[in-house]
């Protein structure tokens, strides 16, 4: 069990980095004349990941989880979606964020990742949330989770889409890449 949880709190450490990557980045960014958008679904993203944390924790130290050779496999998926991760946020740099902040002027990022689909690190969560619990055979985490996370990916990436489009340049930019998840326009 010891294993689990270490494997588990380190990932919690990562986030907990990620976020004072993103606050450095925000002010950075704020220095320079950006906005934020998107910002009154922000705690509920925040709370659905905590929560997710928390599920996890629970579901596992009720099941009493440990390593099995079941785990390899959503590992290795797990593993992989790490290695976008770190991908899409070097090649976003100082505009990566966990909050959505536009930089007016600043030409939308399409290389890297992002020249093959619009929402890479976004992908990359989806993939976390619903294989990290896998791993440890938390099922009820992973399904719950995951469906809660489409309906706020849903809602995140369409306020992310408007606000980078303010200026008209980002849909033009991404008419050829596909959309992580379809958003239906009204």
């Amino acid at each position: 069990m010891i294993l689990v949880y270490l494997f588990i709190g380190l990932v919690v450490v990562q986030r907990l980095a990620e976020v004072g990557v993103a606050k450095s980045n925000e002010r950075w960014m704020m220095e320079r004349g950006a906005f934020e958008a998107g910002a009154n679904h922000y705690p509920v993203m925040v709370a659905l990941h905590v929560c997710f944390f928390l599920s996890l924790l629970t579901e596992v130290t009720i099941r009493q989880s440990e390593w099995t050779m079941w785990s390899i496999l959503p590992l290795v998926f797990f593993l992989i979606a790490q290695a976008i991760r770190v991908w899409a946020l070097a090649t976003l740099g100082r505009s990566w964020n966990t909050k959505i902040i536009v930089l007016p002027g600043a030409e939308p990022v399409n290389h890297g990742p992002y020249k093959w689909i619009r929402h890479p690190n976004y992908a990359v969560v989806v993939l976390e949330i619903f294989f990290l619990p896998l791993v440890f055979q938390a099922y009820v985490t992973a399904i719950v989770f995951s469906l809660l996370n489409v309906a706020m990916l849903s809602v995140r990436i369409k306020a992310e889409e408007e606000a980078l489009n303010h200026e008209g340049g980002y849909q033009q930019t991404f008419k050829h890449v596909r959309r992580f998840i379809s958003i239906r326009k009204k």
